[in-house]
């Protein structure tokens, strides 16, 4: 097993609590988690997601923020908002958590929620490998959210189920028929298997952004010249290059989060 962790940034909807599904299954089974196990921690990051969807964001959802860190024994799940906070009861009218707490409390090894109304809330969950016997957000401030999804991963072996997982979930929902859908579970896998050091901050980095059919993928921040390896890594010998499956494939200049010049590689691939 390798160490690492996973990052995603995308708005708190519920068709984006599937993609988070995916990830994070993707990531339990790279790390040696039963189908029994997988299938409880997908329920479980479901209930977790589901809370910050129906109760964190008025009508403008703001930022469904995840992580998952393999440690030694354990998965650790941290699910956060920058909303309203966590409300165990729901006013009337309103939604309820239902079975959310109970059924985390039962399939997990272990949860804890910190946050308080208007600071947004955090459920960090901790799932063993063996089982056990521009809107307003709600607290005063205005967050700016993307409507991508970002995701960060560190380099190794759990890149690739990730990204294939979440890049399917997002064809599926796009309506790919079935071989577009492989065409963009390949470009995926070429993304995976790039060098961190292609990378600025030695991790893995992509964001998509999908809608009408389409998926939007920006490959990055990358050091000077990566774009251009990256192109040179699709190509297959013999059998052209991958960036053949896209609707066009570009290097571009921008700014990382911190203002720092980089390079990004962008391509669309439409159904």
């Amino acid at each position: 097993m390798t160490a690492g962790d996973l990052r995603l940034t995308l708005p708190a909807t519920p068709g984006n609590v599937i993609v988070v599904r995916q990830a994070v299954a993707g990531l339990g089974e790279a790390v040696g988690l039963s189908a029994p196990r997988v299938a409880d921690l997908k329920t479980v990051v479901s209930e977790a997601c589901n809370n910050v969807v129906l109760h964190a964001y008025g009508d403008d959802p703001g930022p469904l923020e995840v992580t998952a860190e393999p440690r030694s024994g354990e998965l650790v799940i941290q699910i956060a908002d920058r909303g309203m906070g966590f409300r165990p009861r729901a006013n009337e009218g309103e939604e309820s958590l239902g079975l959310g707490l109970p059924l985390i409390a039962a399939l997990s090894d272990g949860f804890e929620i910190s946050g308080a109304a208007g600071q947004g809330s955090r459920t960090t969950i901790r799932f063993s490998y063996e089982a056990a016997e521009p809107s307003s957000n709600g607290n005063g401030a205005d967050t700016e959210v993307s409507e991508e999804l970002d995701l960060e991963i560190a380099p190794g072996e759990l890149v690739k189920p990730v990204i294939a997982r979440v890049i399917g979930a997002l064809a599926a929902r796009a309506e790919f028929p079935v071989d577009r859908l492989a065409d963009t579970v390949l470009l995926g896998d070429a993304v995976s298997d790039s060098s961190e050091g292609n990378f600025t901050t030695g991790r893995i980095a992509l964001s998509i952004r999908d809608g009408d059919g389409t998926l939007k993928l920006r490959v990055g921040p990358l050091v000077e010249g990566a774009g251009q390896r990256l192109i040179d890594e699709m190509e297959i010998p013999g059998a052209g290059s991958l960036s053949s499956l896209t609707d066009g494939m570009e290097v571009t200049s921008g700014e990382t989060p911190e203002g720092a010049e980089a390079e990004y590689l962008e391509f669309e691939v439409s159904r």
